[in-house]
Parts: structure tokens; C-alpha cells; sequence
């Protein structure tokens, strides 16, 4: 990478850190192999997005899994959002 590409790749991990700012995502390398879990728990968003996906309601998850509230539900589906709007983009041929 050229030093000018080098500085806007920088520039774009910087924003995009920024804008993933999930106080109720954290991630640990200690904790599920570092994998984004709510806070507090060892629940993955990606566990949470799954099941959503599988056609359970925010209801089930909850009765399911008792320590989850439903702004966790929503923080894991806000982070998921932020990670894909700042995923790399594919060129077409």
C-alpha cells in the first residue's frame, strides 16, 4: 500500500470505529473467542441474530434468556447494521 492509501485506510477503520461506538457490545478475546456478546453476558450478537433470523420473537429471546433486555436485542441488531455499513465494498469486473 502506497503511503496515501495506507492514510485512507487508516481514516476509514478510524470512522468506523467510531461509529460502532455499542456501549451494551463488548468485546473480549477472553470472552467467546472475542466475538461481540452483550455486555455482562457470554450471549453473542451473533446467537441474537440467529435466532431472530430462525423466525423467534423478541419475546421467546427473552423468556429464553432471562438476563437479555430488549434494548440488548436492539443493540445487537444496531451493531450488526453499523458492521455491515462499514464492511468493504466488492468491485464490479
Amino acid at each position: 500500500m502506497t503511503g496515501n492509501r495506507l492514510s485512507d485506510y487508516l481514516d476509514h477503520i478510524r470512522r468506523a470505529a467510531a461509529a460502532m461506538n455499542h456501549p451494551r457490545i463488548k468485546r473480549d478475546p477472553k470472552v467467546m473467542l472475542g466475538k461481540p456478546v452483550i455486555a455482562g453476558t457470554r450471549i453473542t450478537v451473533e446467537h441474537i441474530l440467529r435466532y431472530l433470523a430462525a423466525g423467534d420473537t423478541v419475546e421467546q429471546l427473552l423468556a429464553n434468556y432471562p438476563q437479555l433486555t430488549e434494548e440488548d436485542i436492539r443493540a445487537a441488531q444496531a451493531y450488526a447494521a453499523d458492521y455491515l455499513a462499514h464492511e468493504s465494498m466488492i468491485a464490479a469486473e
